[in-house]
């Protein structure tokens, strides 16, 4: 039963008093607490447990787990009664009980909900109190709430635009009625309540029905003009006469021109959202029965209804929101990091304001850049890239287009089944994206490759399914990314350990590989090769895929069933005299010449098995597919795997780079240490790599430390190495909390070591102790990373203070995107008085004095980081290829110098007609 129908007031008085009438929508699982059978607990303990609705059984679990949190506490840090309230709320969780909300709570232990959810984390003292479910249900309610806390602001903000002060108050009920709406509409139609765009478009459509609905007196003047004036006639008609409503045709679902003013005013793509308002919102009216009412509805009716949901939530009420409650205070504001850079002395008419980037202008200015740079690119293949098609010795174009449709189908299923009912063709935006992406990515990929290699017949890579999968796989990756519906919000984890949310309501990586159906080793392959195929992913995109890269390194790609299991097995097989990738080979830099041909033609390439370590193999040579001449009397010996050998060699930088952070954090007086836990390590993964299946590579590395510390007579505790392990970056407790033991068992790392990892490794480990301890493994290489962003800014030679880059899309100023700790200029743009041009001769003028002095004493200048504006397959930051400075920097010195040289022969002319 819902509770009685709330007024048009703030709800912050009233809150718990509707709980009391009805505590859960469970009731009948609810039974009242009896105080007799807890006499022996705190007598504030059981208050609060009545006033919050608590059966029995729950108040003696949440007893227990408060006396276990006070035995662990070296000291309380907090009030008794809120450690209670957060003892309540972990056992609520963990027994799946639904007695009270985490309103309810907020308001018992007078705390907001960042305060709440940092006191229920602290209680994980013993590493053993929050379980991953409860830990699941924390990061949803954080995110949650982080959502809507942007939503609300937002809203705030476009209000104050939208709607007029009158003296009797009356905007602010409308108001209030347009916020309920859209709370009722997020929960009815999204199942990923966290999802901020398809939420915030969501809010645009409620906010078109408000406005359109509304008295004009209550409207500005931009909104006022804004309402098409086809929609009057009908609205006042239905009012006289209703009985004929049914036999007219039906009013406009939605005044396109009033949309289209909100978008422009909110930076939203409007043909997105009027798709949103024609499915998923035109759903939530009819389900209201407000489609065709020309009334908005009554902020009671709302209130009701959308009380009923947030119960049923059991999380914080958003309609607090709107009231300023404490409970859902926005914690202080933290600087941008636009804002956060050091300004210079600059005069007030230098200054260019820049906006704040809260998370919708963050979102909504990836989406448009994304969609901008995908303007020029079609849904079906460019004429060079049918060309390329049309090259192959087997046509692929009937199967590239058969398997994006039936690919395109599944996506858009899947897509509407996490995200909510009505989004299938939001799923179907989404995924005409990714193949506009798809396409442009391969092209420029297959004119690389013609530019290495000097053919154009691809018909192998081309006819290879898996190649067209993944690469289609990571544009999809990289449209969900920029949407924010694919994050790492929980280090990666999209499998709660028992957690009561499905994994279909979270699209984070690798929920895609699951809809195309691809394995992770396959995803991996393409990643390095798409990212340099396309210079205009920005910043963040490239780090999206970096963690994926590294998520599959470390955990995805040693399930069982992944093709590496068996790569492995035909190394092993082929014979152990040459192993995935030898401790010898670490000193040597790691190239990042590899392509997606190199990695997906053959996973066995062929030749380079014979090459000896200290001649790593050419591009010529890996393109080869003639099988190698054996030297008399030798062996033969499979081919080698490029695939295996490339991601062992980043394996194994990933895993020593983890360890060194690991290492810094808790043996910083023992670096005589670090070398043997790595030198246990590199062992485990190269010779022990069962060790790895269904596990995390940080659990190996784990133990690995506490091994070489136990031995070493070093004082080191598991719970130590794991509280560190916690601040390191994307990381979860599920690592070590959720270990597999045997088949179908699971438990913590301890027992994991003790029970697995001690057995396997026993006699290993105690060599370590010994006079003769093994030899120690080379410290790999960390080369830089080949994910360079193109749009970086980039020194002018000589200069210590010029810098350029290019603007990437023209639709997006660079004052919005670049930090202003110095002068900004944008070829093109207004950017202030005439004098700017003067300080900007000066600095360049002072750059070339320097770079000349710098050759005249004869010293080679420091190599510059090259900036890419074409793109040729290769990366030259890297030192893969050789070359002097790119045609873009050349030119710029030379007009630095010529300029100069300008300047001085008019100097000494003016000095000369000074004389005469």
């Amino acid at each position: 039963m819902p509770p009685k129908k709330r007024n048009s007031g703030t709800t912050q008085n009233k809150e718990l008093k509707p709980s009391a009438e009805s505590p859960s929508p469970d009731k009948k699982e609810s039974p009242e607490l009896s105080v007799k059978k807890h006499r022996d607990k705190d007598a504030e303990f059981v208050t609060l447990c009545k006033s919050l609705h608590v059966t029995d059984l729950l108040c003696d679990h949440a007893w227990k787990l408060w006396k276990r949190v006070q035995d662990s506490m070296e000291e309380v840090t907090d009030t008794q009664k809120r450690l209670w309230g957060a003892c309540l709320f972990v056992s609520a969780t963990d027994m799946d009980v639904s007695c009270f909300t985490l309103t309810q709570v907020l308001k018992a232990l007078s705390l907001n909900v960042k305060q709440f959810l940092a006191l229920v984390r602290k209680l994980d003292v013993n590493l053993d109190t929050i379980s991953t479910k409860v830990n699941s249900a924390l990061t949803r309610l954080e995110k949650k709430y982080d959502v809507m806390l942007a939503l609300y602001q937002r809203f705030e903000k476009t209000c104050r635009k939208i709607f007029a002060l009158v003296s009797d108050g009356k905007e602010r009920e409308t108001i209030r009625s347009c916020w309920t709406m859209f709370l009722l509409a997020k929960g009815r139609a999204l199942q990923m309540e966290d999802d901020l765009v398809i939420s915030f478009q969501l809010l645009l459509c409620t906010l078109e029905l408000c406005i359109k609905r509304c008295p004009p007196d209550l409207l500005q003047p931009l909104y006022k003009s804004a309402i098409s004036k086809v929609q009057s006639p009908p609205t006042r008609t239905s009012r006289r006469n209703q009985s004929k409503a049914k036999s007219r045709p039906p009013e406009p679902e939605v005044d396109l021109q009033l949309l289209k003013t909100l978008c422009q005013e909110n930076e939203c793509n409007a043909e997105e959202v009027k798709n949103v308002y024609q499915t998923s919102f035109s759903a939530f009216l009819d389900s209201l029965d407000l489609s065709r009412s020309p009334d908005f509805s009554q902020v009671n009716d709302l209130d009701l209804q959308y009380e009923e949901h947030y119960l049923k939530s059991r999380d914080f009420d958003g309609r607090l929101f709107f009231d300023g409650d404490e409970t859902v205070l926005a914690p202080k504001v933290e600087i941008s990091q636009v804002e956060r850079t050091p300004k210079k002395n600059f005069s007030d008419e230098d200054i260019v304001l820049i906006p704040p980037q809260t998370p919708i202008r963050a979102a909504m200015n990836s989406i448009q850049q994304l969609r901008g740079d995908l303007t020029t690119s079609g849904d079906q293949p460019s004429t060079n890239l049918a060309t390329y098609f049309k090259n192959c010795t087997v046509d692929p174009t009937q199967d590239v287009q058969k398997r994006l449709e039936t690919l395109g189908q599944t996506f858009s299923q899947r897509f509407a089944q996490a995200v909510g009912p009505h989004c299938a063709v939001l799923g179907r935006q989404r995924f005409a994206l990714g193949v506009r992406l798809y396409y442009k990515v391969m092209e420029a990929m297959l004119k690389s490759e013609e530019k290495r290699l000097s053919v154009q017949n691809f018909s192998k890579l081309l006819n290879d399914s898996t190649f067209h999968t993944s690469l289609l796989a990571c544009a999809l990756e990289v449209v969900m990314a920029t949407y924010g519906e694919s994050s790492f919000k929980t280090g990666g984890y999209n499998h709660g350990g028992g957690g009561g949310d499905t994994v279909e309501t979270n699209l984070c990586f690798p929920w895609i590989l699951d809809v195309v159906n691809l394995t992770a080793f396959d995803f991996y392959k393409v990643i390095e090769s798409f990212i340099k195929a396309e210079p205009t992913l920005s910043k963040d995109t490239v780090k999206h895929l970096e963690t994926c890269e590294n998520l599959i390194m470390e955990r995805i790609a040693w399930r069982t069933g992944s093709p590496l299991f068996e790569l492995l097995k035909q190394e092993n097989e082929g014979g152990a005299a040459e192993q995935v990738e030898t401790p010898a080979n670490f000193s040597q830099p790691l190239q990042h010449n590899h392509t997606a041909a190199d990695l997906y033609l053959s996973p066995m390439r062929p030749g380079l098995r014979v090459l000896p370590p200290e001649s790593p193999a050419t591009p010529s040579s890996q393109a080869s597919s003639q099988l190698p001449t054996q030297p008399a009397g030798q062996t033969p010996r499979l081919p080698k795997s490029n695939s295996l050998s490339l991601f062992y060699k980043k394996l194994y930088r990933l895993a020593y780079m983890r360890l060194k952070i690991l290492c810094s954090y808790l043996l910083s007086s023992h670096p005589e240490l670090e070398p043997i836990i790595w030198t246990l390590f590199q062992h485990t993964l190269q010779h022990e790599q069962e060790l790895m299946r269904d596990r995390h590579l940080d659990q190996l590395m784990m133990s690995a430390m506490y091994a070489i510390c136990k031995v070493k007579s070093v004082d080191l505790r598991f719970k130590t190495i794991v509280t560190a392990y916690k601040n390191m970056p994307n990381t979860n407790q599920e690592t070590f909390k959720h270990v597999l033991i045997t088949e179908g068992h699971y438990d913590s790392i301890i027992v994991f070591y003790n029970q697995v990892f001690m057995q396997k490794l026993k006699t290993n480990i105690l060599q370590y102790a010994s006079t003769r301890p093994p030899t120690l493994s080379p410290i790999p290489q960390i080369p830089r990373s080949p994910y360079k962003f193109p749009s970086s800014p980039l020194r002018v030679p000589g200069s210590n203070n010029v810098y350029i880059s290019p603007l990437k899309s023209p639709r997006m100023s660079p004052g919005i995107m670049t930090p202003r700790s110095r002068m900004l200029v944008s070829i093109g743009e207004s950017f202030g008085p005439s004098n700017r041009f003067q300080k900007i001769n000066q600095m360049v003028n002072s750059s070339d004095r320097s770079f000349k002095r710098t050759l005249d004493l004869g010293s080679t200048p420091k190599p510059l980081k090259r900036l890419r504006f074409d793109v040729d397959g290769q990366d030259e930051a890297d030192g893969s290829k050789s070359g002097g400075d790119s045609t873009l920097i050349q030119k710029l010195a030379e007009m630095s110098s010529t300029r100069s040289r300008m300047q001085e022969q008019k100097m000494k002319e003016d000095a000369e007609l000074r004389k005469e």
